[in-house]
């Protein structure tokens, strides 16, 4: 079995830090969203990967190279624009080749994995599994209606008038049988090659289809909020570690992870917390679900559920809450004001004003 994931699209919610990296290679909890995909595929025995790139292809060749760091053999495949999540599959045919594949989306996030899916698969072989799981309201998914075997009976994308509360999670594993589905469909409404459509087509013509419902976290990384509440689960499981220093006026309590060169002063950190390499913490409060990136400054500072991002700078801001400093940004405060949400691209210099 092979992997395929897609990372074509731009992330235009998440602006403006979509603006300068692709929102697949954007950290929770210190590591990219598609580091953690690909631990995932690895962790379920899957070794050889593609990935659809788009616009930020060399961004992504150059933090995952070849693959062979995370124990992976990585294919790049090129997408000229976005075009719909079948037309990845039609862009990875050659390399797909006649191979069962789990398509996995770049942007999601499932933490405790997709071993039940693939199991699921294993045991029962059809041409199409879908991962699905129940939502508060579906109209924002595609959604899967199921009889009562729990064969999928209907797939819509984003109905008006849904029929079911299983929103599709991202997660797809397909014989080589998709294939001639993706190749006899057309464009949808939007303009896009569904996935949805070309499941829909397997159905239509009596192929048994079934889905898998996921009962882990799962989060679509397609807003800051989500990137916020994603680092906030992804912490809970931190495992503790100080390969930092930390000074004896300092207070740690806790889950909380020092990277390897970072140096912690006259502060308070109270955990979840990650902290990466080469930071410097120093008369600040920090916590609790907070990601703090490599080579930060933070001194003087307030700063809990937020992620700090590689080389960022933030200097006497107090109560910065629900916020997230792009790479390289500086944030400097001129008074004592409390602000309470920030959110900064990459190298932005921003200076907060006294009210």
């Amino acid at each position: 079995m092979k992997a395929l994931v897609l990372a074509g699209g731009t992330g235009t919610r998440l602006r403006p830090f979509s603006h300068t990296m692709p929102k697949q290679l954007i950290p929770v909890a210190n590591k990219p969203v598609l580091v953690h995909i690909l631990q995932d595929l690895r962790a379920q025995g899957l070794t050889e990967v593609g990935i659809v790139v788009g616009g930020y292809a060399k961004d992504i060749a150059e933090a995952l190279g070849d693959g062979r760091a995370l124990g992976l053999r990585i294919t790049y495949l090129p997408q000229d624009a976005p075009r719909g999540l079948a037309h990845g599959v039609a862009v990875a045919r050659e390399f797909l080749g006649d191979d069962d594949f789990v398509m996995y989306l770049g942007d999601n996030m499932l933490p405790q994995g997709i071993g039940g899916v693939l199991d699921d698969f294993r045991a029962h072989r059809t041409p199409a599994r879908l991962a699905v799981q129940p939502v508060a309201d579906p109209r924002a998914f595609g959604v899967a209606e199921l009889d009562a075997e729990r064969r999928v009976v209907r797939v819509v994308e984003k109905p008006a008038r849904p029929r079911s509360d299983l929103a599709l999670i991202g997660v797809y594993v397909f014989t080589a049988r998709i294939h001639e589905a993706v190749a006899a469909i057309g464009p949808s409404a939007r303009g896009e090659l569904e996935i949805t459509d070309a499941v829909q087509w397997l159905i239509d013509r009596g192929h048994d289809v079934r889905a898998s419902r996921h009962t882990g976290y799962w989060r679509d990384m397609g807003s800051v909020d989500d990137m916020l509440e994603c680092n906030r689960e992804m912490l809970r499981t931190l495992v503790p570690e100080v390969a930092g220093t930390v000074d004896d006026s300092s207070r740690i309590t806790g889950a909380v992870r020092i990277g390897a060169g970072s140096r912690v002063a006259g502060s308070t950190i109270t955990g979840p917390v990650c902290i990466g390499r080469g930071t410097v913490v120093e008369g600040s409060v920090i916590g609790p679900d907070t990601a703090v990136g490599d080579g930060c400054v933070v001194t003087g500072s307030e700063v809990s559920y937020s992620i700090v991002l590689d080389a960022a700078t933030v200097d006497g801001v107090e109560g910065l809450h629900g916020s997230v400093i792009g790479r390289a940004a500086q944030v400097t405060s001129a008074g004592p004001e409390r602000r309470h949400r920030l959110m900064v691209g990459d190298h932005a210099s921003v200076r907060l004003q006294t009210t």
